[in-house]
């Protein structure tokens, strides 16, 4: 089929990726603005980036989310996956249901209705709120989708490769190590960098789980941005934007070799 140019293709696809992408194009532009004032162009400056690395409150608040988000991301990369292999491989047990909706619950229920209970759970328990509950909270909320990556890759794994290796000799166990986990890997690396993204950006529920001196980034640019938004903030915003591009870069590029050396 030929693919004729378009002018309304042209059109919408402009119109698309300009509601994308033209608000982050602005927060970087204004990011090095010289005027502390966001609406009003200064000139051209990189005090705030200078700025931001003695700024030892947003420093605290990106520290604070990185390791929530490392800690969350790892237990959540288990737990999924451990809950993904129970729903592909164990067939029909008893309580299936009720797991399956445990598991995927998170995924439809409101942020806020999360948050507050358990909110509700750790004040119960008499739990400090701190590091280790938004960690807690954000696995929660995580692990669903880790669960659904992974649970998508062994739908449709090929099962004869497994029986391969144990009609060799391989134990069930050796036959995970070697066969299965290492072909079900790019989707726990994907599911994992899923729920670190979802933990380093939430902000609802750990508004409701997180104490005092342990504010994340989000929560410390949302305070700040309801007192009115600063090219401070603009220029940390920018930094996370770059990172996450020269990350979405890299795996992209992984990705690539691996497919090409499978291939060959």
């Amino acid at each position: 089929m030929n693919r004729r140019f378009s002018w309304f293709n042209a059109t919408s696809l402009t119109i698309g990726f300009a509601f994308l992408y033209l608000p982050i194009v602005i927060l970087i532009v204004y990011s090095f603005n010289a005027s502390r004032l966001v609406t009003v162009w200064g000139g051209f400056s990189l005090e705030w980036y200078r700025s931001i690395w003695s700024n030892e409150q947003l420093l605290g608040a990106l520290r604070t989310s990185l390791g929530v988000a490392l800690v969350s991301a790892a237990i959540a990369t288990v737990l999924g996956t451990l809950a993904a292999l129970a729903l592909v491989r164990y067939g029909r047990f008893v309580g299936r249901t009720l797991f399956t909706g445990m598991v995927y619950a998170p995924l439809v229920m409101p942020e806020v209705i999360t948050g507050l209970s358990l909110l509700l759970l750790f004040v119960s328990l008499g739990v400090d709120r701190g590091f280790w509950t938004v960690a807690l909270s954000h696995t929660t909320f995580t692990l669903c989708f880790v669960a659904v990556v992974v649970q998508a890759r062994l739908v449709g794994f090929d099962r004869s490769l497994e029986e391969a290796a144990m009609d060799l000799g391989a134990t069930p166990m050796k036959t995970f190590f070697a066969v299965t986990l290492p072909l079900i890997t790019p989707s726990i690396l994907a599911g994992f960098l899923l729920a670190f993204t979802l933990s380093l950006d939430d902000v609802v529920i750990a508004s409701f789980v997180t104490g005092p001196g342990t504010a994340t980034l989000p929560i410390e640019i949302f305070g700040r941005a309801r007192r009115g938004v600063s090219p401070e903030i603009n220029a940390l915003c920018t930094i996370l934007v770059g990172l996450v591009t020269v990350v979405v870069i890299l795996a992209s590029l992984v990705t690539k070799r691996s497919a090409m050396a499978r291939a060959t």
